[in-house]
């Protein structure tokens, strides 16, 4: 939290920077996505002192009232937004989010932060674009809107790696064929690629979906320096990222990013300047540039191809299974 406060305090933003205090997640925003039982479970087992949910996974006594804060943020943010009808939105979101399943925690994340604003604009009758850049696919938010007709989630991971989960012909549920778009991508992938994927495969399927919001998972543990996983971008490149996928949002006050992962404090502080300073028109440039030349190009180009075959696989089992 504090390397993400002290790459917004690089842009120097002065007036311009709008803080906007978090207040908790109200249940029903939370039981949008997640089951009632396993908000209560989770709630009481922090209460009782909280322990190790999994090898990753772990809450304290004070967990349940901070996860409620970090989801509870996003919602604020997102009113914020629309109030003023202008800026770009960045959610501070401790613990991340996008491994939380509706009924689990793990991979560090105990809510779906970024699942709980997006069901909350579904609800407002939205059309939401989630684009999650984090290194590590997020599997509870594909798992949350698999079948949602209004959420198109799009990610761009590091694969094979954790959770798993992220082929690209995972495509999305009978109802919302094609509404789930994933680019995997070899260790040691560069910015290129990854613009590329943006360029070439994301954009015209954002363009046909039409989305009225778009919110970002916004993990920087893709980054070279970062301790966790072997992509290879650099803060330059999270700056291109960011560039594009503001493109996709159509009007302004229309963009928010949620923090995921990032373990490399230095990295997590200049990519969070670079992207963040690269929406907003500060004028400070990324510390280092993009990078090129790294493994990956042909899985972009099959990536497509395999979304498009995946997606035809599922309407002709839709269109066996009897009445």
């Amino acid at each position: 939290m504090d390397a993400a406060i002290a790459g917004l305090t690089d842009l120097h933003l002065g007036d311009a920077l709008v803080t906007v205090a978090a207040t908790p997640a109200p249940f029903d925003a939370m039981e949008r996505v997640h089951r009632s039982r396993y908000l209560a479970e989770l709630a009481a087992y922090c209460h009782d002192g909280g322990g190790a949910i999994d090898a990753d996974t772990y809450a304290t006594g004070r967990s349940w009232e901070i996860a409620r804060l970090t989801a509870g943020a996003g919602l604020v943010v997102l009113d914020d937004l629309r109030r003023r009808n202008d800026g770009v939105g960045f959610v501070l979101s401790r613990p991340p989010g996008h491994h939380a399943l509706a009924d689990r925690a793990m991979g560090f994340c105990l809510l779906n932060n970024i699942a709980v604003s997006a069901a909350a604009l579904v609800a407002a009758g939205e059309r939401v674009l989630i684009v999650d850049w984090d290194v590590h696919h997020g599997n509870g938010t594909q798992a949350m809107f698999w079948d949602d007709p209004e959420v198109f989630y799009v990610s761009l991971h590091e694969w094979p790696f954790y959770p798993g989960s992220g082929s690209a012909g995972e495509v999305g549920g009978p109802n919302a064929l094609g509404g789930n778009l994933n680019v995997p991508l070899p260790a040691g992938a560069t910015g290129d690629v990854v613009c590329r994927a943006l360029d070439e495969v994301v954009a015209p399927a954002v363009e046909r979906f039409g989305p009225t919001w778009v919110l970002v998972s916004a993990g920087f543990d893709a980054h070279r320096d970062d301790p966790l996983a072997d992509l290879a971008l650099s803060d330059g490149d999270f700056a291109a990222m960011a560039r594009r996928v503001a493109a996709f949002a159509p009007a302004r006050g229309r963009l928010a990013l949620f923090l995921e992962g990032g373990y490399d404090l230095h990295a997590l502080r200049s990519s969070v300047t670079a992207s963040l300073g690269t929406l907003v028109g500060a004028p400070r440039r990324p510390v280092s540039g993009e990078t090129s030349g790294g493994p990956g190009m042909d899985q972009v180009e099959g990536a497509d191809r395999r979304w498009t075959e995946a997606i035809e696989r599922g309407r002709e089992r839709s269109d066996r299974r009897p009445d």
